[in-house]
């Protein structure tokens, strides 16, 4: 059975809830999405208690990559990255993406 949305290619810039529910939502339905976490690891990777299911329930049928969006090398890894994909899905708060160099202005070429 194929998925309708199996030839669309998902960059997944997210976190909290939102931003990788949307992914979620896009993987289920059969998108590539690629989540891109900071070195560290997500956060929600660590929660314990009521949280310790977070993190695989979100990001189930998501590759991820790991990378630092403040250097360069990381900014370069993540723009290649999308200009091999169709869809960008970011929640960071206001201006951030833009600060980071990967806002609209930045990407729709």
């Amino acid at each position: 059975m194929s998925l309708p949305f199996s030839n669309i290619k998902v960059v997944e810039l997210s976190h909290a809830v939102m931003g990788p529910s949307a992914g979620l939502f896009l993987a289920d339905m059969g998108a590539q999405v690629t989540r891109v976490e900071p070195l560290s690891g997500d956060p929600t990777r660590f929660l314990k208690g009521f949280g310790v299911g977070y993190y695989p329930f979100y990001n189930r049928n998501k590759k991820i990559i790991s990378t630092d969006l403040k250097k360069e090398e990381g900014k370069k890894i993540v723009i290649d990255l999308i200009k091999k994909s169709d869809v960008v899905i970011e929640n960071f708060g206001p201006g951030t993406i833009d600060r980071l160099g990967l806002g609209y202005e930045d990407l729709k070429e």
